[in-house]
């Protein structure tokens, strides 16, 4: 179904890839039409600011993607923080171990052509969507590492890719965290996504009251579906 018209008073919060920009073989290669960019900074400024950006992107790489705003946003999953007024937090990441895991992670790639190992700082995220017959293969080896990592890292899937990431960290959380302050609190939560790290919002917001929007097919907990990224531009075109 067809999500409500957006509204001004609401507080909305936007996956990146495969909800505001379609994907691409690497996550540098994507592209940001001026057109959404546009669309989005107009949102901002209807909703008084209440606008963050919710990615497993470390939130530099946000910014280059999109500079002429610094909008809030939450950066790999929720580790990192920028709100509002500008102030940048970070949850302490768990390091012990995480440097052998990106080395052995390294060698067991090394003769893999097609898969990337990208390494966020505190996150590690193993991408194949250049050659997704080795789907298998990636979750697999990222499983056999993360124990060594004593529980401070879990696994988390997305759309052609797997990454581990600290424990007790996801995009719901992050949803709680901005809707305390403002110009978020207060207001009706929309989360807008498309995989399963975005669940973890369409359950906060679904809880709360609010409009959880899923990008694409497959199983999910939101309320209301758009069909693709195009669709997305569609709706907020309608504010």
């Amino acid at each position: 179904m067809t999500p409500p018209v957006p509204q001004c008073d609401w507080a909305y919060f936007f996956d990146i890839d495969g909800t505001l920009i379609d994907f691409a073989d690497t996550p540098t290669a994507v592209r940001v039409s001026d057109d959404v960019r546009r669309l989005l900074e107009r949102l901002y400024e209807c909703a008084g600011g209440a606008v963050a950006l919710m990615s497993g992107r470390p939130i530099a790489e946000v910014d280059h993607l999109f500079p002429a705003v610094r909008m809030p946003v939450a950066g790999q999953h929720g580790v990192e923080r920028r709100n509002a007024a500008g102030v940048h937090s970070r949850h302490t990441a768990p390091t012990e171990g995480f440097a052998q895991a990106r080395r052995q992670l390294t060698a067991a790639i090394a003769d893999k052509p097609g898969l990337l190992l990208e390494d966020k700082g505190v996150s590690l995220a193993l991408h194949y969507r250049r050659v997704p017959e080795l789907a298998d293969f990636a979750q697999r080896t990222m499983r056999e590492v993360l124990p060594q990592l004593a529980g401070q890292y879990s696994l988390q899937l997305g759309k052609s890719v797997v990454e581990m990431k600290p424990a007790g960290r996801d995009k719901g959380l992050a949803v709680v965290e901005f809707l305390e302050e403002a110009p978020f609190a207060g207001r009706r939560p929309v989360f807008v996504g498309d995989d399963e790290t975005d669940e973890y919002g369409f359950h906060v917001v679904n809880r709360l009251g609010g409009h959880s929007i899923k990008v694409g097919a497959g199983e999910t907990a939101a309320r209301w579906r758009l069909p693709d990224v195009e669709a997305v531009r569609q709706w907020l075109r309608s504010i």
